[in-house]
């Protein structure tokens, strides 16, 4: 009875271990580089999406009522360019499709954990196999937002963006300058210069902890999204129709997917919603003077 618990436990340790593990190359000796290949081509898969929709309804909308589809985009977009409006009051036209672009984009890489969770990697597994190779190297993860290289890679762009709005909007000089003058102020030239290094302190500690902010909240989200799938798919790992225990635990699994799937679509939702704000406000900051 232990050995069949312990035997058990392994099973359900490297299923845990192989679903969280990524399709890597390593590039250069030593592993000097290890490209997650599964993260890259859902991102870019989830990208071609995003254009190929709003090309296709961009081409093929009309005045008249429209379809479901152009309603579902014209009313992404119409939310998105009154909340820039209301929100962002420096001059630039980049803002509006940059937030756009963010949103869907986060949205389709999120909504890939929606899908079953052995679905892909049971596909890409007996692709494997039939091409004569072992299936249990067969690694495939599909969301790209669970990898903190993707929402790392993508908060470092708006934080360069930032950085670029601050600059266009207030040059180069008052910029740079608000690092030394902004938040706290004072009278007089010897109390300016007092408080030069801790403004500078403060900046810096502010401007590093948004894309930490808005990279770490992303990936905890969807990271701990996927575990939850992981762990309710192991509920009937291993059993048979024959068993008795086998009936609950499957409903027992079924209720907790449906319902953890109907909660998650509001994270997903959510999540795409917050990185896309807290983009807005950071770049409306950048824009401000102080």
């Amino acid at each position: 009875m232990a050995t069949e618990e312990a035997a058990g436990s392994v099973n359900m340790t490297e299923y845990i271990q192989h679903h969280l593990h990524h399709l890597q190359l390593s590039v250069g000796d030593g592993a000097f580089m290890t490209i997650n290949l599964d993260t890259l081509f859902f991102t870019v898969l989830a990208a071609l999406t995003f254009l190929v929709l709003f090309v296709r309804v961009a081409r093929r909308s009309t005045a008249g009522v429209p379809g479901k589809l152009q309603c579902a985009i014209e009313m992404v977009v119409l939310f998105v360019d009154g909340l820039v409006k209301e929100t962002f009051h420096g001059k630039s036209r980049m803002i509006a499709p940059l937030l756009i672009t963010i949103f869907c984009l986060v949205f389709l890489m999120n909504f890939l954990d929606l899908l079953p969770i052995d679905l892909l990697p049971w596909a890409w597994a007996s692709g494997h196999s039939l091409a004569g190779h072992d299936p249990a190297h067969a690694y495939l993860r599909i969301v790209p937002t669970a990898d903190l290289n993707t929402t790392l890679g993508m908060a470092l762009a708006v934080f360069l963006l930032i950085q670029y709005v601050g600059i266009k909007n207030k040059g180069v000089g008052k910029f740079f300058g608000e690092f030394l003058t902004a938040p706290f102020h004072a009278e007089g030239i010897v109390g300016k210069v007092l408080l030069v290094l801790p403004n500078l302190l403060l900046r810096l500690i502010e401007e590093c902890v948004r894309p930490v902010s808005l990279s770490l909240r992303l990936f905890g989200n969807m990271y701990a999204g996927e575990l939850i799938f992981i762990l309710i798919a192991v509920m009937t790992l291993g059993s048979s129709l024959g068993t008795f225990s086998t009936w609950p635990l499957g409903l027992a699994q079924f209720l907790a997917d449906f319902g953890w799937t109907a909660f998650h679509i509001l994270i997903i939702t959510l999540q795409a919603f917050i990185f896309m704000v807290l983009s807005l406000v950071y770049l409306s900051m950048a824009a401000e003077s102080h």
